[in-house]
C-alpha cells in the first residue's frame, strides 16, 4: 500500500529537508515522500552538508510552500516545528497529523564547529524519528 508522508516546517529550509532525505533513502520505494514549508527560505546549505556527511544527497530538494501540496491526497502530516504546527492549514479527517517539536539548528550560534555539532544533532535526531515513524507504520525500506 502507498502512503504520502509530508513534512511540515516554517520554510522548507532545515528540519523539514533533513527529514524528508532521511524518509526517501530509508522508506519503501512505494511510498511519497515530501516536505513543505508555510513559508519558502530555500534550502539551507549547512543542512546539505550534515546530510552528505551522513552519506544523503537533498542538495536536489527544493524548498515548497504548503499552498502547493495537494493536501487532501495525504496519508500523515508531520510538523516538525511550533509555527508550523499552529499554522498548519485544516487537514481533512482522513490525513492523520503528528508534531515533532524539533529545535531549528539555523539559529544556532558560535563558530563554525559549533553550528556544524548542532546541524548533526538535529540530522540525528531527525533520522532517529524517521527511523521511528516508518518502522510504526511498516513502511521502512527491506534495506534500511
Amino acid at each position: 500500500m502507498s502512503a504520502r508522508i509530508l513534512f511540515l516546517c516554517t520554510g522548507n529550509a532545515c528540519r523539514s529537508q533533513m527529514a524528508e532525505g532521511w524518509a526517501r533513502a530509508l522508506a519503501r520505494p512505494d511510498l511519497e515522500i515530501l516536505s513543505a514549508g508555510i513559508e519558502a527560505h530555500g534550502l539551507n546549505p549547512s543542512a546539505t552538508k550534515a546530510m552528505k556527511e551522513a552519506g544523503v544527497d537533498i542538495s536536489h530538494q527544493q524548498s515548497t510552500l504548503i499552498h502547493d501540496v495537494e493536501i487532501r491526497t495525504l496519508d500523515i502530516v508531520i510538523t516538525v516545528c511550533g509555527h508550523a504546527d499552529e499554522a498548519c492549514p485544516v487537514l481533512p479527517p482522513s490525513v492523520l497529523k503528528r508534531h515533532w517539536p524539533l529545535s531549528d539548528p539555523a539559529r544556532a550560534t558560535g563558530d563554525a564547529a559549533k553550528v556544524e555539532a548542532v546541524f548533526r544533532a538535529s540530522r540525528d535526531d531527525i533520522k532517529a524519528r524517521v527511523v521511528d515513524l516508518l518502522e510504526e507504520f511498516d513502511w521502512l525500506a527491506p534495506s534500511a
